[in-house]
């Protein structure tokens, strides 16, 4: 139990550390713009609770898609597709920061 709290004491310590990067809060903000953003359209268009619509946005934006709740008007559908589109590019690029200042991180050791 103690090695578990270690490695989450690591693991927050370096998430924190890569927050300090204007570059990753820049593409953390953008995700954050964009999961908002999705979660105001779907609660108000398909009328999805605030927690539905958040939960269907990031299950989006991460391509997970479980399928079991989805858009159900015209609206929504096209919302859908294009904000799919936005949101493969913008959690790539969200990644690749991530994976990139890990790697920074890894090499000073």
């Amino acid at each position: 139990m103690i090695t578990f709290f270690l490695q989450m004491r690591r693991t927050l310590r370096v998430l924190w550390s890569l927050f300090k990067d204007d570059e990753t809060r820049g593409i953390a903000g953008v995700t954050a713009v964009l999961l908002l953003s999705g979660t105001l359209f779907y609660a108000h268009v398909e009328h999805f609770t605030y927690l539905d619509a958040l939960y269907f946005s990031f299950t989006t934006l991460t391509t997970i898609g479980y399928g079991d709740i989805y858009p159900v008007t015209a609206a929504g559908k096209i919302f859908t597709m294009a904000y799919s589109v936005v949101g493969l590019g913008v959690m790539g690029s969200f990644l690749a920061v991530v994976v990139k200042k890990l790697g920074q991180l890894d090499r000073r050791k």
